[in-house]
């Protein structure tokens, strides 16, 4: 008991002048003696004496015991030295003693500290099948690794032994493996194991309930996300902000922005207090059904309730204006943003210079081009495509290409978009000779045309009359695999009519 004490508090010095001590006295060191001795150095990592004394212990006619071999291999493992413990249980086994559930989970420990994962999967099911008792840091490693390296079913499947042998896996394990599942698209597996849990007394806990609400609601699955709500709220499962918050973000997202509002009343009665971050996503919510009216009243109301507007709040607004073509009213919030002195990014400016670039205001698009320059903040392809689709518009479409040109000065890759918004300059101009060209080099860089890009050329030789030509492309983006859709087929069909070839339209289309 003397010597346990002194190992237990690193006194390995004095616990071994004891030892010699109790030898002077006549008193022999047992098998006990020698086993806390060797667990006392091996937690201090001290391999090489430990060694010295399981030797000194044989000498003395000692057989080591189940437990001096798994003190051995403990101590290995939990330096990672998994060769050196399996020399040891090797050796354990020669001397005719059976490896246990402690030795099992020691080597699990062990292969998972070297990262041979493989390995301490094997184990595990081996384990398993052997109806071995197992520890729960043995499962969540093993079930770490397997989520993070995408491996979800061999997950859920070491999970749900766990459930049956009563161990509750960690909450972060569980969040874990619930995320991962919704990423996957998953989603029954992840409620299952949500009601699993909830039934064996193991309730998931807030954080992880929330990573599943928001895989639910990011797949705009929200009936499941609103009945996993309920649930909680019923099991007096403690719900948060975040909780709320996502519900909210489902709700606006699907275009059911008063069941958002609803949510707030109630998140409201239980004394959780919207944030800046619920106020922008409801007000995004009522600007996409183009609301501005309910939005600005709503955006007044987060300033009277002491909540500051941050830059997503006004590049929410600012885009709200946009697209109810009220742009100057965005512009009054961008200029308000700025004597603000907050933080642009390149969202606020994109969006303003979209706007502009579809009322063919293009001095003030490039103006805004060369503010967010001036700022430090680089243009984007968003910013670029905007600008590209503005002057083909306005006709000027060489003006477009030297763009194309300048991106790439900018270390930005043109895109299909960008490439088919020339195109459609062109044949708007009715330079269809021109287009050849574009698509050459869209090839040269591994860019190719999609379905638009195919209806805007089809559009632009129906116009010039080219009947033959347009048939030839509809063959030729099918051949590709490129599946038209309606609007191409009423494009060429009304081109054919136009020509006053209506049977023609109905075999080509």
């Amino acid at each position: 008991n003397i010597i346990h004490g002194f190992c237990k508090n690193g006194d390995i010095k004095e616990a071994f002048q004891f030892k010699e001590k109790m030898r002077r006295n006549g008193v022999n060191p047992s098998l006990i003696t020698f086993s806390v001795l060797i667990n006392g150095l091996m937690k201090l990592e001290k391999f090489d004496e430990a060694n010295c004394v399981l030797n000194e212990m044989s000498g003395k006619g000692f057989v080591p015991n189940e437990v001096v071999y798994n003190t051995l291999i403990d101590g290995y493992c939990k330096m990672g030295k998994i060769g050196n413990a399996l020399k040891v249980r090797d050796d354990m086994v020669s001397k005719g003693f059976n490896p246990n559930s402690v030795t099992f989970n020691s080597l699990i420990q062990g292969f998972c500290k070297s990262e041979q994962m493989d390995q301490a999967q094997q184990l595990l099911e081996e384990m398993l099948s052997c109806g071995l008792s197992i520890n729960p840091g043995a499962f969540s490693s093993v079930i770490y690794w397997l989520c993070i390296n995408s491996r979800l079913e061999s997950a859920l499947r070491f999970i749900r032994e766990m459930l049956l042998r009563n161990l509750r896996p960690n909450d972060g394990l569980l969040t874990t493996l619930v995320g991962g599942l919704c990423k996957e698209g998953k989603h029954p597996q992840a409620i299952d194991l949500w009601f699993r849990l909830l039934e064996k007394g193991f309730a998931a806990n807030t954080v992880t309930s929330n990573a599943l609400i928001h895989g639910l609601c990011e797949a705009g699955n929200m009936p499941d996300a609103v009945r996993l709500l309920k649930e909680m709220l019923e099991r007096g499962l403690q719900l948060d902000r975040i909780t709320y918050n996502t519900l909210i973000s489902g709700c606006c997202k699907d275009g059911k922005v008063e069941e958002g509002f609803k949510l707030r009343e109630e998140m409201v009665k239980r004394g959780i207090q919207p944030d800046t971050f619920t106020y922008n996503l409801l007000i995004h919510g009522l600007c996409n059904l183009g609301k501005m009216e309910e939005a600005v009243m709503l955006w007044n109301e987060c300033k009277k309730n002491g909540l500051v507007p941050n830059v997503y709040t006004y590049g929410v607004m600012i885009d709200g204006y946009c697209k109810a073509e009220k742009v100057e009213e965005g512009k009054i919030l961008f200029n308000e943003l700025l004597r603000q002195n907050m933080e642009l990014n390149s969202v606020v400016y994109n969006t303003l210079i979209k706007a502009y670039c579809r009322n063919g205001d293009m001095i003030e698009a490039f103006r805004l081009r060369d503010d967010m320059r001036s700022k430090g903040i680089p243009p984007t392809l968003a910013t670029y495509s905007s600008l590209i689709h503005g002057m083909c518009n306005i006709g000027q479409v060489e003006d477009a290409k030297h763009l194309i040109d300048e991106m790439r000065k900018d270390s930005l890759l043109p895109n299909v978009v960008c490439y088919t918004a020339l195109i459609g300059g062109y044949c708007k101009l009715g330079q269809l000779d021109k287009v050849g060209a574009v698509l050459q080099e869209m090839s040269s860089y591994d860019i190719h045309p999609n379905k638009i890009t195919y209806t805007v050329m089809i559009d632009g030789h129906c116009k010039s009359g080219d009947m033959k030509e347009a048939a030839k492309l509809l063959a030729e983006m099918v051949e590709k695999g490129i599946v038209p859709d309606a609007v191409t087929y009423n494009t060429l069909t009304n081109g054919f009519c136009k020509e006053g070839k209506v049977e023609e339209a109905f075999r080509t289309c």
